[in-house]
């Protein structure tokens, strides 16, 4: 994997002149003003409007039944109404299908299973094309889009009633080990659209099932109630000797990758596995109901807060300016200038008050009116900032200095206080008191917080004041006891897991789990806006790529669009696969989630993640990749418009696009869960300069997404130098203002970086042990365990009946003369031995 270096931001300027552009005073203005005006031009403006987006499980319904059909696949509409039509014609006359009376309906649907069993695939194709042309909503017989949606709805749950996901899901089996269709698809130069149409029809009814039937809605009648909680269980358990269906689709996706069947629709498989796996384990605010649940079973406080409500609460920051980041040293005046005199310490601090990002004072300062005084050098101090610290980050939307525009009555107030509420670790306290103990009387009494003999009463203040804060997560209590466990193993006896939806997941994805993470980085390296396109990678294109290739420069603007809409729907489907197996297992057991987090960190996830935002990531997100008249259900109502430059691009009029920033802020939570509390992979962000790479997504104004940037820049702060948390105070005041708080963390000095002797790959090999011990322990007992129960009663033993051979008996005198009388006992050395 190539190094996701930042073009631009760790070398010299444009001019290639590493003193800044010039070799006298007078040139480096003109060679920082080039180097800005080219910046602002080769990433557009700063000045990104707040984005009004509502982060959740998934787009709107409509949206995400139109992502599964690519744009040349549309065609296909009115061959499947045609092959229903057909073959409704033959069974039902002079009536539509919904003039049927429902009993009417099931009957039909039961003959099309029946007709289903065939030898014949031309036939059996044409039958399975009928009924996705149910699962799309009988288009051809509705007037509006809600009309089809409704429909469709309707038509999933009745086909469900009658048993045709299980029928499908024996075909999908009978497809996927169809050894012609593979060594079809590898003897072919160019595997296109053709080469998947059974795969494609197949799974698009499997998928319209699960994302109609697991839609909830206060609307729906008891019995559909009933069938989703009994698709829900049947999707989830494995059914008559089955694997759950999840585990198929993970075959399918490293088969996929293996290079064994390039023909399979990896975007549909990709779309139905997160799909189950949201359905069969839940969303993101059903894991924040089962996160309440657990800890009230552990018997942990109640949470303090909701994060999602929190997070939606939050408001966009300005972002920073973008000067040179790493190269910024080269241009930036020595420091004996920037040291000033001594009495100037008051400008110093108005300077860095000033580089607040909402311009305003420090929110932790009480408010009183300013002086004339502290005014007229606070306005000292902005004619001295523009004079010498021009290098530092300037927000260009600030409003001008107090001496151009006075602050009394335009100055905006913001509610004070911050948003989280501050959380202490139980390490945190045990640091705080071995430090105090050895500062104040000369020892300390180990994992001991609760003595506090002999030092002095701010001491123990500090300590109350942590207890207070003091934060007890659900994988402190899991790992604590399988600590005791490992320990312990029989007296405290074989533990009871409860057989969830995520614990079979987790034990059926366990020995083929690395397997599974590198497929599905592969696909998302391959699918990544900046990955360059090279002969060995995979090709996940072989579900929109038409027979033919485009004649016109029409026809191929489409079909540009269509390629890259497809890639941005895997990598939207991937991160929120990934995200959410992550969050279930972390919940479940904190070992498992680490098993996968270690397995995705060594296949590369980190600096796959930072080359993913190693772009103009603004851009990204306004990308407009579609074509509304083309989206289904839109595309079955009306006539397919002639191809035109103004019908392609006739889009929305959103401001941003919802599955691509969906995705951004995924990778984001996807990051922080990797390297959260673990130094090793802290110091990968380093290594591979992620601080310019994540700066640079700060231009996005959507609270989320800045949240997650700025925990990713607060945990590597203190690696980063003097220089860049000096040269970066307004990101710094960000990080202030918008992440939580924990108490005694020096996150923004780092004075002891230097000399604390990390050990990055014990850390890791460490944490390995732990998970192999976890998982042996729990998976992998056999039955003649060495921890088998033991007959220990002498009269038991005595009295079991033992069969010996039949020459024994003629010879047990010699063995006894042998094996114990002639053999000497020193009971003495015994004695001493034992």
């Amino acid at each position: 994997m190539e190094d996701p270096a930042v073009p631009g931001t760790g070398g010299p300027p444009a001019n290639g002149n590493g003193n800044g552009g010039g070799k006298g005073k007078q040139a480096a203005p003109k060679g920082r003003e080039a180097f800005r005006s080219q910046r602002r031009e080769s990433e557009g403006s700063v000045d990104c409007p707040t984005l009004e987006f509502e982060y959740g499980d998934a787009d709107g319904h409509a949206a995400e039944l139109s992502e599964l059909y690519s744009y040349t696949e549309n065609l296909e509409f009115t061959n499947n109404r045609r092959c229903f039509e057909e073959d409704f014609k033959t069974q039902v006359q002079g009536k539509e299908w919904l003039e049927l009376e429902e009993d009417a309906q099931k009957a039909y649907i039961m003959g099309l299973l029946d007709r289903l069993e065939v030898v014949s695939r031309e036939r059996r194709l044409k039958v399975a094309r009928a009924v996705l042309y149910l699962a799309q909503g009988t288009f051809g017989e509705c007037d509006s889009e809600v009309d089809v949606l409704h429909w469709s709805r309707y038509n999933c749950f009745l086909l469900y009633q009658m048993g045709t996901f299980s029928t499908f899901l024996e075909l999908l089996h009978m497809e996927i080990d169809n050894s012609q269709a593979c060594s079809s698809a590898l003897r072919k130069p160019a595997v296109s659209i053709a080469d998947s149409t059974e795969l494609r029809v197949l799974l698009s009814v499997m998928y319209l099932m699960v994302e109609n039937i697991r839609l909830d809605r206060e609307t729906d009648p008891c019995g559909w109630r009933t069938a989703r909680e009994t698709f829900r269980t049947e999707l989830s358990f494995s059914m008559h000797n089955e694997e759950p269906f999840a585990l198929l689709l993970f075959s399918m996706v490293t088969k996929f990758c293996s290079g064994l069947a390039p023909h399979f629709p990896i975007k549909k498989v990709l779309l139905l596995l997160w799909k189950v796996v949201m359905f069969t384990l839940g969303g993101f605010e059903h894991l924040q109901t089962l996160k309440v649940q657990k800890r009230a079973e552990l018997g942990l406080p109640p949470l303090a807060e909701d994060s999602i409500q929190v997070v939606k609460s939050m408001r966009a920051a300005s972002p920073p300016s973008y000067t040179l980041d790493l190269g910024e040293s080269q241009l930036a005046p020595p420091p004996s200038k920037l040291r000033g005199r001594r009495g100037s310490r008051r400008q110093l601090l108005t300077k860095q008050d000033s580089l607040d990002i909402y311009n305003e004072r420090d929110l932790f300062k009480t408010e009183e009116p300013a002086t004339e005084e502290e005014e007229e050098s606070a306005g000292d101090g902005e004619r001295t900032l523009d004079g010498e610290l021009d290098l530092l980050e300037q927000d260009p939307l600030v409003p001008p200095p107090p001496s151009e525009a006075p602050l009394s009555a335009e100055r905006v107030t913001f509610p004070k206080g911050l948003p989280w509420a501050p959380k202490v670790r139980q390490k945190d306290i045990e640091h705080f008191l071995e430090m105090s103990r050895n500062k104040f009387i000369g020892f300390t009494l180990g994992q001991d917080t609760d003595t506090l003999v002999g030092l002095p009463r701010p001491i123990h203040e500090s300590v109350k004041t942590l207890k207070q804060h003091k934060y007890i997560s659900i994988a402190d209590v899991q790992i604590k006891n399988e600590e005791e466990l490992e320990k312990c193993p029989m007296s405290l006896g074989e533990e009871v897991v409860p057989e969830t939806p995520c614990e079979i997941l987790y034990q059926g994805m366990l020995y083929s789990l690395p397997q599974y993470m590198i497929a599905l980085l592969k696909i998302l390296l391959a699918a990544a806006p900046t990955s360059k396109a090279k002969t060995d990678s995979i090709n996940i294109l072989a579900d929109v790529l038409p027979e033919e290739m485009p004649i016109t420069v029409l026809q191929s603007m489409k079909l540009g669009i269509d390629v890259n809409r497809h890639k941005e729907i895997i990598v939207k489907s991937i991160s929120t696969l990934l995200l959410l197996l992550l969050k279930h297992f972390k919940l479940n057991h904190i070992y498992q989630f680490e098993y996968v987090s270690q397995h995705l960190v060594f296949a590369n996830c980190i600096p796959l993640i930072l080359k993913f935002f190693n772009q103009n990531i603004l851009s990204y997100i306004t990308a407009k990749n579609s074509i509304s008249v083309l989206d289904y259900p839109c595309c079955t109502i009306q006539d397919l418009p002639e191809l035109t430059t103004e019908s392609l691009e006739a889009g929305d009029n959103s401001q941003f696009c919802w599955r691509n920033l969906f995705s951004c802020i995924n990778l984001l939570r996807l990051l922080n869960k990797l390297t959260k509390w673990k130094h090793s992979r802290t110091m990968m962000l380093v290594v591979f300069k992620s601080a310019p790479i994540l700066k640079r997504a700060l231009k996005v104004k959507q609270a989320m997404l800045q949240l997650y940037v700025l925990k990713l820049l607060k945990i590597q702060t203190k690696y980063l130098g003097r220089q860049w948390r000096k040269s970066n105070m307004k990101t710094m005041s960000a990080i202030y203002q918008k992440v939580r708080h924990r108490m005694n963390d020096d996150w923004a000095y780092g004075n002891d970086i230097d000399a604390r002797p990390w050990d990055f790959q014990a850390e890791e090999c460490t944490l390995r042990a732990n998970i192999e011990a976890f998982n042996s322990r729990r998976y992998d007992r056999p039955q003649d365990s060495e921890f088998s129960p033991v007959d220990n009663c002498l009269q038991s033993v005595l009295g079991q009946r033992l069969d010996l051979p039949e020459d024994f008996h003629y010879s047990y005198e010699l063995w006894l003369e042998r094996e114990v009388f002639s053999q000497p006992i020193c009971w003495e050395e015994l004695l001493q031995n034992h």
